[in-house]
């Protein structure tokens, strides 16, 4: 699937991109389907751990956000670094942009104060780092993130043993439950009341896991939610002093602990194939012995603003 001609900036808020080879080439991807790309990320001022220091990886965004050549603005990769600049970013100028924001794990924390401050839905989905560099992309994520941009609604199916019986709606919202958990208390988080939560997370143990779903129980987030969604969970290592504890133990428990539906299945997360999720859409949500399926619609669009 090729892009509609439209302008697509890449920004780097978080890290830097370990391999300029790996960059150029998924900046010649990005224009191979179609798209013309602005690149603010300069590899020569990269900073320590970042993409820039804090001053130019804010100002990355902000020249992003006001150039009229660019609808999409693409984050380079995660790691850390947008908690650094929250209080910097004007989320009402992001808003008032009219770009479409995309970008996953650390961006998490860009989608959540966009919507605390302002209301303004994004799309966690994927990133220039690794998902446009790879020697062989993975088709599907990146067809994943045409469609859902192109709107106006957009599908995910997902299927996964024991989930619950369910037929909801809500809005849609979540990202990853580090950074989630991180944000709590702070003016970044927004309160969603009736919203179907979508979690993954990468090198976590499932007591961890545990622990930060409790904090969100605790803080009075979970009660206000229809359902959990939970993504992918890997990359953690297990050990003779668990003793069976598991994730399927530590799912086993957050289900009876937890006052709302915990549904597995959904391919998002730090992995190659990987859905894209309109952050502050409306969903509908319906879930059988089958499977799931998860529609999400309302969301500003390419042609849609």
């Amino acid at each position: 699937m090729k892009t509609p001609e439209i302008g697509i900036a890449i920004v780097a808020p978080g890290g830097y991109a370990p391999d300029e080879a790996a960059l150029a080439r998924g900046i010649a991807r990005l224009q191979a389907q179609g798209a013309t790309v602005h690149n603010y990320y300069d590899p020569q001022h990269k900073f320590q751990r970042f993409g820039g220091t804090d001053a130019g990886r804010l100002a990355q965004l902000n020249a992003a956000a006001s150039d009229p050549a660019v609808q999409v603005v693409l984050a380079l990769r995660g790691s850390y670094g947008i908690s650094r600049i929250l209080p910097e970013i004007d989320f009402q100028a992001m808003a008032d942009s009219g770009k479409l924001f995309v970008g996953y794990s650390d961006f998490t924390a860009f989608h959540m104060g966009l919507m605390a401050k302002t209301g303004r839905a994004s799309f966690a989905g994927p990133m220039v780092c690794d998902d446009f560099t790879r020697d062989e992309s993975e088709q599907f994520t990146l067809n994943q993130l045409w469609s859902c941009l192109a709107g106006p609604t957009h599908t995910v199916t997902g299927t996964a043993a024991g989930n619950p019986q369910v037929e909801l709606q809500g809005q849609l919202w979540g990202g990853n439950l580090a950074m989630l958990v991180h944000l709590l208390g702070t003016p970044y988080f927004p309160q969603v009341d009736g919203g179907i939560l979508f979690l993954e997370d990468v090198n976590e143990h499932p007591y961890r896991v545990e622990r930060m779903l409790l904090q969100l129980l605790h803080a009075g987030v979970l009660q206000r939610q229809q359902a959990v969604l939970l993504g992918d969970f890997s990359a953690y290592k297990l050990s003779p002093m668990d003793n069976g504890y598991d994730f399927d133990a530590m799912l086993a428990y957050v289900r009876q602990r937890l006052p709302v539906p915990v549904l597995t299945g959904l391919e998002f997360g730090h992995i190659r194939r990987r859905v894209t999720l309109p952050f502050g859409g409306q969903a509908r949500l319906r879930s059988d012995e089958a499977g799931f399926t998860l529609q999400v619609g309302d969301y500003p669009t390419l042609a849609r603003p």
